[in-house]
């Protein structure tokens, strides 16, 4: 058994044993997902902000990876950053601990289907909130009894559907469920009064995402040289990424030397004007991609299969008109990732059999219409 393990209820009941001043107070909501997630979760979260009552702070504890993204949360939301890399070291699992517990939260709301029981959940235990909410977890071979266990974790806890249910639609469920105010599932669209102004361009300008933090989700450099050699005389093409993404796919280097070409290394919440400035974005399915929608941006995605059904392509219910999805229909999508197919040029095969005439006249077709 890990170390942590042992010691878990040693470091979450120590801290109980100081009396806390005053009665709690603030809603603490817990969101663990990555960059895409936490732009998705963002249109939910002012439906969930109805819980917090008059005077009582609302906080999202995201992972420190994510928090990038915090900037499309609604004003007056606190983030609290959880580096879940350390969070099995003892010494920051205890302080942790000891931070959760004197914020003194009225209610803590789990707001992830997919949980780990060393990790997120043990971020619940340590509150010790009175009042504790959160959907019943996907399930899992590996970790399935031990999630069981938590349930008593929770005051209350949602039914949300199958696991092949849309992310938001599954997010919208929940919140009917915890404010008793059903409403339609919202679009992935930001509201408009919360967007950057976009960023003026020279020229009209095409944003290519096509790196993803899983390889094998990435379609080729040649496809992309194909899109930026297809674009209308005088267009240009910004390549979005981290530099050590070129240090990571350094075959994607050529696509710098096509003469109109740039790259485009600003972080996300400086990205999200050149985006608001772009006549398209084309890219992997990634958090660029869901930013771009969200933003409003005419938005390609490239996607895998293994998302099917859940995360791409959207939900009907929620797809604004600005976002376009292909996709590979197969008889194992909807794998998660846990693909059981020999990958394809380094490509998952689902990937691999995007056909690249398709994609130039979905990028044809979403330039002459203008979304």
């Amino acid at each position: 058994m890990r170390l942590h393990r042992l010691l878990d209820p040693l470091l979450t009941r120590l801290p109980a044993l100081r009396r806390r001043p005053g009665r709690p107070s603030g809603v603490l909501f817990i969101s663990a997902g990555g960059l895409g997630d936490t732009v998705l979760f963002a249109l939910v979260l002012p439906r969930l902000m109805a819980l917090a009552g008059p005077g009582e702070t609302v906080t999202v504890l995201l992972r420190a990876d994510a928090a990038r993204m915090a900037f499309v949360f609604p004003a007056g939301v606190a983030v609290r950053k959880v580096d879940f890399a350390r969070l099995r070291d003892i010494g920051y699992r205890r302080q942790m601990a000891r931070e959760l517990y004197d914020a003194h939260y009225r209610l803590v709301v789990h707001t992830d289907y997919l949980r780990h029981p060393d990790l997120d959940e043990f971020l619940v235990r340590a509150a010790h909130a009175p009042e504790t909410a959160a959907m019943e977890p996907r399930p899992s071979a590996k970790h399935g009894r031990r999630l069981a266990a938590n349930r008593r974790r929770y005051t209350r806890l949602f039914e949300s559907g199958p696991p092949a249910t849309d992310k938001l639609v599954r997010w919208a469920r929940f919140a009917d469920f915890l404010t008793g105010r059903p409403l339609p599932p919202p679009q992935v669209l930001l509201p408009a009064a919360s967007l950057p102004e976009p960023q003026v361009q020279a020229a009209p300008t095409v944003l290519f995402q096509p790196f993803s933090a899983v390889k094998l989700k990435q379609s080729p450099p040649e496809l992309w040289a194909l899109i930026a050699r297809a674009l209308p005389a005088g267009w240009r093409v910004k390549l979005a990424g981290h530099p050590s993404d070129l240090d990571k796919n350094p075959e994607f280097r050529a696509l710098l030397d096509l003469p109109n070409v740039e790259f485009e290394g600003a972080p996300f919440d400086r990205l999200a004007a050149v985006i608001r400035g772009c006549r398209l974005v084309v890219s992997v399915d990634t958090a660029c991609m869901h930013l771009a929608v969200a933003l409003g941006a005419p938005t390609l995605c490239l996607a895998s299969a293994a998302y099917v059904g859940e995360i791409v392509p959207y939900a009907p219910e929620v797809t604004p008109a600005n976002a376009h999805f292909l996709t590979q229909p197969m008889d194992c999508q909807g794998c998660l990732g846990a693909c059981s197919k020999v990958p394809e040029r380094g490509m998952y095969p689902c990937v691999a059999a995007l056909d690249p005439d398709l994609v130039l006249g979905a990028v044809a077709d979403i330039i002459a219409r203008g979304l």
